[in-house]
């Protein structure tokens, strides 16, 4: 709101306000698109990677925006208000220095002209919803006053055209973006289960690329069909992208690792920039984590895709089933989105040998929550953060917990505190609460060292006592695996036994296949 204008003498009640506005993006038209470059930002390198290929398929020149530097901070706060969380601090810096660069090299009127922003906006607690307001301050500041910014729904499979035509935000559009998602949720999940046993160091990393680049060209070259229900089933029932990452799991296949090396296994929630992010903007902790010997589980984007299906959709309905209208059929629908995402994402590890992790269900993850954190209490990630932390322990899927939260954000203060009486309850759960500034990488690493030393007991205590009960050493492992080379390919799936560490799965899994009786039962933990 500005400041109020008065004519002299004027008394209060004459006071003139200019009304809040909602930001409206400055029209676009379809010819003036073919010259936009469109940026976006704010997930893991590799899936931007596909969305480029994904945007481009679809008519539009798209550019991921480089990756958050500790730099891109200190223009965030130089420009924004001071009260916001570092998310917002560091992607306003980002796209900032950007534009920054582009002026520099280009001119203003480029910088304004040939580029546009498109980013997800939402409602609620949280203050994702107002990011935008936060880039037209920036903007404001730097003389870019008109640079164009699209928001998406993140919610919604079609959004139609713009009303200037020149965006098309149906189907075909927003499948495309949600398949690359999900398949860049493949490539991630692979990634950390391959790389911290990689034999050659490097190798994991180099694979990888070769991967993401494939899989740029697949979607770059994805065949448009049908429009709007056509073109979810069309995805819903093609083999392309399933033979694309068939080649995947053929690359991924040449990478030996060596599973007998004790890590101590840590599952990264928290909120939801600061969980996907690799880099500055969280002290790049994922890597921190693998190279101070751990595993790290790191958190796909397509549970938070689920969770918003049930808690934006589905309790809605729940608690207004009275007042709306066909409440209970919209229930069944949500519900049956929720099995889709679900079907398509098991496809997509059936494809790499079921490797990668499964979706876990959402009304387990609210169930356990419940006691300690209400399921309508929905800013940030709600009461993912308390359910998914005790899903974990319960089923000895991981030895600990680093959830990452940003500085004064009231969603994850909440869950912060939850988890008190969490651990109040469950006292050997290893929980690392982390709130990330962005300028105070010594403290928040520090206070992950402590809880890691623990798990790292853990992890090899766990170790020694299932090789004590299997009656099994290392050496014998080792005669085994030369006789048996398979066991060495990154795409051999160890099931899980009931014990987190990867080492005595693999143990235990070595053991059963040698004959040695044990008490030990394939849990189902990592799906399949």
């Amino acid at each position: 709101m500005k400041n109020p204008t008065m004519t002299a003498g004027a008394s209060a009640p004459h006071q003139k306000f200019d009304q809040y506005r909602a930001y409206k993006a400055r029209p676009l038209t379809k010819d003036q698109k073919k010259d936009v470059t469109f940026l976006f930002g704010g997930l893991t390198w590799k899936h931007e990677r596909l969305l480029e290929g994904a945007f481009q398929n679809m008519g539009l020149k798209a550019q991921a925006l480089p990756n958050v530097e500790r730099a891109d901070l200190d223009t965030g706060k130089e420009m924004i208000d001071a009260g916001a969380c570092c998310p917002t601090t560091f992607v306003t810096g980002n796209l900032a220095n950007f534009l920054k660069k582009k002026v520099a090299e280009e001119g203003k009127d480029a910088a304004t002209n040939k580029y546009a922003y498109l980013t997800a906006g939402a409602c609620g607690a949280c203050r994702f919803g107002q990011y935008h307001e936060s880039y037209n301050m920036a903007l404001d500041a730097m003389g870019l006053k008109d640079f164009r910014i699209f928001l998406l729904a993140q919610d919604k499979m079609d959004q139609g055209e713009s009303e200037d035509g020149a965006l098309d935000l149906s189907m075909p559009f927003t499948t495309a973006a949600y398949m690359a998602v999900l398949i860049g949720d493949i490539l991630t999940d692979l990634e950390y289960i391959t790389r911290p046993y990689e034999v050659v160091p490097g190798t994991t990393d180099r694979v990888l690329k070769e991967c993401a680049d494939h899989l740029y060209e697949v979607f770059k070259n994805r065949p448009i069909v049908g429009k709007k229900w056509r073109s979810l089933m069309w995805n819903l029932s093609t083999k392309y992208f399933t033979n694309a990452l068939k080649e995947v799991g053929k690359r991924w296949a040449t990478i030996e690792v060596d599973r007998l090396r004790m890590k101590p296994k840590v599952k990264i929630t928290g909120e939801f920039w600061l969980q996907t992010h690799e880099g500055d903007g969280n002290y790049n902790i994922k890597r921190w984590l693998e190279k101070e010997g751990a595993e790290v589980v790191p958190p796909p984007i397509v549970v938070w895709i689920d969770y918003l299906i049930r808690a934006d959709l589905i309790q809605t309905l729940e608690a207004r089933r009275e007042i709306i209208k066909n409440a209970g059929l919209k229930i069944w629908l949500g519900k049956m989105a929720q099995k889709m995402i679900h079907f398509i994402y098991n496809k997509l590890r059936k494809a790499v040998g079921f490797i990668p992790y499964y979706v876990p269900d959402q009304y387990e993850i609210r169930r356990l929550a419940a006691p300690y954190y209400h399921m309508r209490l929905s800013g940030g990630e709600g009461d993912m953060l308390v359910g998914k932390a005790l899903m974990y322990y319960h089923k000895k899927a991981v030895h600990m917990i680093c959830e990452l939260s940003p500085y004064s954000c009231m969603p994850n203060t909440m869950s912060i505190g939850a988890m008190a009486a969490v651990q109040g309850k469950y006292p050997d759960l290893l929980y690392a609460p982390i709130e990330v500034k962005g300028d105070a990488e010594v403290h928040a690493i520090s206070r992950c060292q402590m809880i890691l030393t623990e798990a790292r007991k853990r992890s090899q205590a766990e170790y020694d006592k299932v090789l004590s009960e299997l009656g099994l050493t290392e050496a014998r492992i080792r005669e085994y695996e030369a006789k048996n080379p398979e066991l060495r390919q990154a795409t051999y799936r160890v099931p899980h036994y009931g014990v987190a560490g990867t080492a005595a799965n693999y143990a235990i899994h070595i053991a059963k296949r040698m004959g040695i009786k044990n008490s030990y039962k394939e849990t189902g933990v990592y799906g399949k």
